[in-house]
């Protein structure tokens, strides 16, 4: 049976996307130097979050979201994704992509953890199964096991980049229709000319500025 190895060169954001998009650069060996046909391939990506540290500032931003920071030391893995890619035949070993498509939305806990982190780096852990076409005459269908998997530090600027391609300067708030039709018949009762200015006059409302 082929084993499989498998690393993470790096990662970035692709600029080409319609939508915020990661782009992991992976190696992949194949132990047995034998042809790989293709390789459909699955990946799951996951935060590791009690595996970095915490300014007070960041810490204070995450406290609704991991709770008690005395009980950080044993949070769970957040997920990220879970993402499919076909990747092309080879001997020996290849390098290739693994676009990994992401959200800004803050109700989605890893989008508002990102938020959340100033700099440094986020571990991640990258856990890949599938299904080999392999065999050097015909064609041998082999599994990938399950526990293949990596970690891999992604610098939290990088996010913040990818979302700055398409949301630059801005967030990204959801809220159900009732209150949208709410908000929407405020803004045009005040006739304020934007969604920024309606929230401003909300917020001033209610003392809590936003500048």
């Amino acid at each position: 049976m082929t084993e499989f190895s498998f690393s993470c060169l790096g990662v970035r954001p692709d600029p080409c996307a319609a939508a915020p998009t990661l782009v992991f650069r992976l190696r992949i060996t194949a132990s047995t130097g034998v042809r790989v046909h293709a390789l459909a391939l699955r990946c799951g990506l996951r935060i590791e979050p009690a595996r970095r540290g915490y300014d007070a500032e960041e810490a204070a931003a995450l406290g609704d979201l991991l709770g008690e920071r005395s009980r950080w030391g044993g949070l769970d893995p957040v997920r990220i994704a879970q993402v499919s890619a076909m990747v092309p035949g080879f001997a020996g070993g290849i390098e290739t992509d693994l676009a990994v498509p992401c959200t800004y939305d803050t109700d989605v806990v890893a989008s508002r953890y990102f938020r959340s982190l100033n700099g440094g780096d986020v571990p991640l852990l990258l856990r890949f199964s599938g299904t080999a076409f392999t065999g050097a005459a015909g064609v041998a269908v082999e599994p990938v096991d399950w526990e293949e998997e990596i970690s891999h530090a992604m610098p939290v600027k990088t996010w913040h980049e990818m979302i700055d391609q398409h949301f630059p300067g801005c967030g990204w708030l959801r809220l159900p229709g009732d209150a949208m039709d709410a908000l929407l018949a405020y803004r045009t009762r005040n006739a304020l000319p934007s969604w920024e200015a309606t929230v401003e006059r909300l917020l001033d409302g209610a003392g809590e500025g936003a500048h």
